[in-house]
């Protein structure tokens, strides 16, 4: 197990630099009632005082239950200033003038919320001097499990280094709201998604396949092949070089 205390030290100190050298005023992310975002919002909060997470519930139900609920539970306990942003409609706007071009597949379909989100997010930071702090896990992206200028983008994240196992170590180390550290992972991107469900493997097969490279031979093609499919996410776009 690592040594939490140290790692909150080391990345409030990357945290603080980071703005610094950005010449930024403060911090947006979004709030989204999972495990990472909480991770991210405490240690930003440690770092910047004008830390903003912001809830962007965009359809389902589980956003404006329990995701919502979990939320506003890690702002009241760390202290972290929050709005919500409601972007149903806009969703909905958005796939009814695709829908005039392109039929759209049912992933194209879930991805839109996670780049409206994105959106949404940059949009705040322009406008107020932040920067976007990214939440995608060790875990998440060495299989490629996020959505590409989704949640996947950022101008920087403190925890990319840390598996799902740590994440939920760090958090109880931090006293995160148990109901958090309880729930299933998932994205909310459809009703009942969890993302075991959507990867076919858990997180624990994942993560003791990334500590120790052991994995039954079953999970082993599944992370290997989820691993090659997404190597495009883990690159910056491929470019002509004249």
């Amino acid at each position: 197990m690592r040594d939490y205390a140290f790692e909150t030290e080391r990345r409030v100190a990357f945290i603080r630099e980071t703005l610094q050298s950005a010449g930024a005023d403060g911090i947006v992310f979004g709030n989204s009632g999972g495990k990472d975002s909480a991770l991210v919002g405490i240690l930003c909060k440690m770092a910047c005082d004008d830390t903003l997470g912001i809830i962007l519930p965009c359809g389902t139900r589980q956003n404006f239950g329990s995701d919502k609920r979990d939320a506003e539970a890690l702002a009241d306990q760390f202290g972290i200033a929050t709005r919500v942003m409601d972007l149903s409609h806009v969703q909905s706007a958005l796939v009814r003038a695709v829908e005039t071009g392109a039929e759209l597949s049912d992933a194209a379909r879930s991805n839109i919320a996670p780049r409206l989100r994105m959106t949404a997010l940059y949009a705040v930071a322009a406008s107020e001097g932040r920067l976007v702090a990214g939440t995608s896990n060790r875990s998440e992206i060495y299989v490629g499990y996020s959505t590409k200028w989704g949640d996947g983008a950022c101008d920087f994240n403190p925890i990319a280094d840390l598996t799902v196992t740590e994440i939920y170590e760090f958090l109880r180390y931090l006293n995160a709201p148990v109901g958090i550290i309880e729930k299933a992972p998932s994205g909310g991107l459809f009703e009942g998604q969890t993302d075991e469900a959507e990867l076919g493997v858990t997180y624990g097969s994942i993560d003791e396949y990334l500590f120790t490279g052991a994995a039954d031979e079953a999970d082993r093609a599944i992370i290997e092949r989820h691993h090659r499919a997404s190597e495009h996410k883990r690159r910056m776009p491929t470019v002509f070089e004249g």
